[in-house]
């Protein structure tokens, strides 16, 4: 129960005028546009596309610019948004077997068939501040800038052809789908609700996990087999044709992590696997969440489970930071009346503990 405040409604709008205000900050420095912001913050764009559950960049911009910057609040622009949507349908399976790559990489075979690509990356830059930025000069285009045709088979079905990884599940298209969009969570989740809630789950939260998974907290001794991004073709079922047709193509992270497994009573020792999937170039992200999917698999593969990051009802119920923002931010609120119902209890408290002292300033015996 919250006390009305008079005056509250005007305030809100005041509150918003001035919002928008601070959004646009000095008139006279030119307007952000939403094609500077896909463009130039795309992997900004990237994670609110992610983690809002839809796949728009212009949209995912918009949302940027509208928060400020501030990405948990633009996903959940972007996630409200996208209940508004209508479904007309599910699109058939991608098969990232097929990506046009424009970066690939792996840490497990130096030589691997199709090469290793570098890309567009950050990982062999000095992490020194660069003024050139700051003059606005035009950048050269590079000599080779387009996505790769070549097959390149997984690392992970390489190690899969001398049966030294565990066989990757088999896809029935009769077996219903889990929706975390439509349906609320239960425990115990199956992988396909796992690797949902692991998709749009917060970055920096699933990062903290896959850290403690290799500080000791689940340990699984993990390595990238393979990180790939790139370009895959999204199909959809058309019933009036009879077959899928091409409705275009969207860019894609995928990460296989490889894993030990001692093995069982019935079983050989060989690799496990964890998996990532995530919009654009998402390499922390699918990491991470192929890391944590790995450490939530203990039970399946009969392994204790003594670290938070294998408690799959902890890592679900904590990994979405549009609930978690909501829960903590809600703390903004008036809360008056139940404040002075603890302050009041806190005082009878208070006044019953000094009754209870003697004259000595201690406190009295009980009586048998």
């Amino acid at each position: 129960m919250y006390v009305a405040v008079k005056g509250g409604e005007r305030a809100i709008e005041n509150a918003h005028r001035l919002m928008a205000h601070e959004r646009r900050g000095d008139p006279a420095v030119p307007d952000l546009s939403l094609s500077q912001i896909s463009e130039q913050l795309t992997l900004a764009v990237d994670r609110v596309m992610t983690e809002g559950s839809l796949y728009d960049r212009e949209l995912a911009a918009l949302a940027i610019k509208q928060a400020r910057g501030d990405m948990i609040e633009a996903i959940f622009l972007l996630r409200a948004f996208r209940a508004t949507l209508p479904r007309f349908g599910v699109t058939e399976p991608l098969d990232t077997a097929e990506m046009q790559v424009r970066r690939r990489v792996s840490s497990t075979f130096k030589d691997i068939p199709g090469g290793q690509i570098l890309g567009p990356t950050f990982d062999y830059t000095h992490r020194l501040l660069d003024p050139a930025l700051a003059a606005s000069e035009p950048v050269a285009a590079p000599a080779q800038g387009t996505p790769s045709n070549e097959p390149m088979p997984r690392v992970t079905d390489i190690l899969g052809a001398d049966g030294l990884i565990e066989s990757s599940p088999k896809g029935d298209p009769d077996q219903p789908v889990g929706d975390l969009t439509r349906e609320p969570l239960n425990f115990p989740a199956d992988r396909d609700l796992r690797l949902q809630n692991l998709a749009r789950g917060d970055e920096g939260f699933l990062l903290a996990l896959g850290y403690a998974t290799q500080r000791g907290f689940g340990r699984t001794h993990p390595f990238a087999g393979e990180i790939r991004f790139g370009d895959v073709e999204v199909e959809f079922f058309a019933e009036e044709v009879g077959f899928a047709v091409p409705l275009g193509s969207i860019e894609l992270t995928e990460c296989q992590m490889v894993n030990q497994f001692k093995g069982s009573a019935t079983e050989a020792p060989c690799f496990t696997r964890g998996y990532g999937l995530a919009f654009g170039q998402s390499e922390r992200k699918t990491m991470s969440m192929a890391l944590v999917d790995r450490s939530l698999r203990a039970r399946e593969l009969g392994e204790e489970v003594r670290a938070p990051t294998q408690d799959e009802e902890f890592v679900m119920s904590h990994s979405d930071n549009v609930q978690a923002t909501g829960f903590v931010e809600h703390l903004k609120l008036p809360h008056y009346v139940d404040f002075q119902s603890e302050l009041g209890l806190l005082r009878k408290l208070r006044k019953e503990f000094e009754a209870a002292k003697d004259s000595d300033g201690n406190l009295a015996e009980a009586a048998e």
